[in-house]
C-alpha cells in the first residue's frame, strides 16, 4: 500500500512532521519531485534538522529511503545532507538513489543566480537552487541522468553539446565565464564515485516491495499552489507537487496510491513571490510570524521571514481538491492560541462578484478576501492529546475548517514535536 504525504497550501505546511510521524509505520519512504530547494524542519529525539533532500524517514532503523527519478538530484548536498545527520548521531541511513533520476549541475545553479540577477525587480523569487534550470534542460532533453555516469564516452559527447549550446547565453545573455568540458567531466567523476553505491532500479525496487505488501510513503516537497499546472503559474516550482505526480516521479502504478494524506495550515504562509489573498501586514503579521512555527516563520532553506495570513478556505479547499486528499492533517494549530478572534477567509471577491473557487493567476490578481470571523480559545493548546480535551472555540475552529474543506480532519498538531498531535 502507498500513502503519499503532500502539501494543500504554498509549502510550509509542516509536512516533515507528519512523515516523520508516519515513518514510523513505513517501511521505504520516496522523495518523489523537487530539488534541495526547499525543507522539512524536523524535530526528534535527535534534535533538530532542517533536511532538504534527504526523506524524513532516515531517522529509523527499519526504512528504507529513496531518491526518486523525479527528484532534482543535488548530490554533494545530499552527501553533506547525509554526514551532518551522522554527525548528530543518527545511524547511517539505508539510502537508495534511482538510476533514472537527473543531476543538479554547478552551472545549473549559476544559471539560476544570473537569470535572477538579469531579471532584477521581476524576478521569481527563486532560492538559487538551480531547480528551473536543471528541470528546463531535463524537458529539453539535455539532462543528465545518473545512469549515464557509467558510460564516458557518450557522457563526454554529451558533455560538448550541452558546453556548446550554454557557452552562447553565457557569452551573449549574462556576459559570464564559459563552461570547459574537461572541468565538467571532472565533476561528473566525482559525483560518479558518491552516487555510485546507492544507485538502483527503484522502480523494480518498488514493484516487488509492493507485491511483499511493504509499506510505502511518497513524501511531497511544497504545496499544491506551487505546482506548475494547477498552482500560482508562473511563481510556481518547476516540477509537478501534486500526490498523482508521486506515480511518476516514484515509478509505481497510480492505482497503488491509496491514501492521500494532505497536510493544511491552520494559518497561512508563503516563502516568495506570487498572489496571496488572505495575506496580512504590519505588526499583526509581525506577531504571527515570530510565533508561528517552531522558532518563528523563516523558510528552513532561505531563512527568510515568511508572509502571514489568515487560514484561506478557497486555497486550502482547491488545494485538497487537486491533490485528491483523502485527509486532512492540520498543523501549528497552538500556534493561534494568543488571538480573540480568527478571521477565515471564506470567498474571494472578484469585480464584485463573491466566489469560492480558486482562480486563474490573472483573476486571483484581482481577489479580495471575503471573510468570516470566528471566536478565539485563548489558551495554550500544547501537550494535550484528546481532541475532547481541547476548548469548545478550538473544536469549533477545527469542524469549520473541516466543513470548509470537504475533507476529514484526522489529525490535528498542536507542535513541533513526533509526539504533539491529537488523532481523530
Amino acid at each position: 500500500m502507498v500513502t503519499a504525504i503532500v502539501g494543500a497550501n504554498w509549502g510550509d505546511e509542516g509536512k516533515g512532521k507528519i512523515t516523520d510521524m508516519l515513518g514510523e509505520e513505513s517501511d521505504i519512504i520516496v522523495r518523489f519531485q523537487g530539488g534541495s530547494n526547499a525543507g522539512h524542519t524536523i524535530v526528534n529525539d535527535y534534535g533538530k534538522f532542517a533536511l532538504h533532500i534527504l526523506p524524513s524517514g532516515v531517522f529509523y532503523d527499519h526504512t528504507t529511503s529513496i531518491i526518486g527519478n523525479g527528484v532534482a538530484l543535488n548530490i554533494p548536498d545530499l552527501f553533506k545532507e547525509i554526514q551532518g545527520i551522522v554527525d548528530q548521531g543518527v545511524p547511517m541511513p539505508k539510502i537508495k538513489v534511482s538510476d533514472r533520476a537527473q543531476i543538479v549541475m554547478p552551472y545549473h545553479i549559476l544559471f539560476d543566480q544570473y537569470e535572477e540577477e538579469r531579471l532584477a525587480g521581476k524576478s521569481f523569487g527563486s532560492t538559487k537552487s538551480g531547480i528551473a534550470p536543471f528541470y528546463s534542460d531535463k524537458y529539453a532533453k539535455t539532462g543528465i541522468q545518473v545512469s549515464e555516469l557509467f558510460d564516458e564516452e557518450s557522457l563526454r559527447e554529451k558533455v560538448v553539446g550541452i558546453c556548446e549550446k550554454k557557452n552562447v547565453l553565457l557569452e551573449h545573455l549574462y556576459h559570464k565565464p564559459a563552461l570547459q568540458v574537461d572541468e565538467v567531466m571532472e565533476t561528473l567523476r566525482e559525483y560518479r564515485k558518491m552516487v555510485e553505491p546507492y544507485v538502483c532500479d527503484v522502480s523494480a525496487f518498488l514493484f516487488e516491495a509492493l507485491k511483499e505488501g511493504k509499506r510505502v510513503l511518497l513524501e511531497g516537497q511544497l504545496g499544491s499552489l506551487k505546482d506548475p499546472d494547477h498552482g500560482i503559474y508562473p511563481m510556481v516550482t518547476s516540477s509537478s507537487t501534486l500526490a498523482g505526480y508521486g506515480a511518476v516521479g516514484a515509478g509505481v502504478p497510480p492505482y497503488e496510491i491509496k491514501r492521500i494524506v494532505t497536510v493544511v495550515k491552520a494559518y497561512s504562509s508563503a516563502v516568495g513571490a506570487g498572489e496571496f489573498v488572505s495575506e496580512i501586514f504590519g505588526e499583526e503579521a509581525d506577531e504571527l510570524r515570530r510565533r508561528g512555527g517552531d522558532g518563528g516563520e523563516y523558510g528552513a532553506t532561505t531563512g527568510r521571514p515568511r508572509r502571514m495570513g489568515w487560514f484561506d478556505a478557497v486555497a486550502s479547499r482547491y488545494g485538497c481538491r487537486i491533490q485528491g486528499a483523502t485527509e486532512v492533517a492540520l498543523t501549528v494549530l497552538d500556534v493561534l492560541g494568543y488571538l480573540d478572534e480568527l478571521p477565515v477567509c471564506v470567498g474571494y471577491e472578484i469585480d464584485g462578484k463573491v466566489t469560492k473557487d480558486f482562480p486563474t493567476t490573472s483573476q486571483l490578481k484581482k481577489a479580495k478576501p471575503v471573510y468570516e470571523v470566528l471566536p478565539g480559545w485563548k489558551s495554550d493548546i500544547r501537550g494535550i492529546t484528546e481532541y475532547d480535551k481541547l476548548p469548545e472555540n478550538c473544536r469549533k475552529y477545527i469542524e469549520f475548517i473541516e466543513k470548509e474543506l470537504g475533507v476529514p480532519v484526522k489529525m490535528v498538531s498542536n507542535g513541533p514535536g513526533r509526539h504533539e498531535i491529537i488523532h481523530r
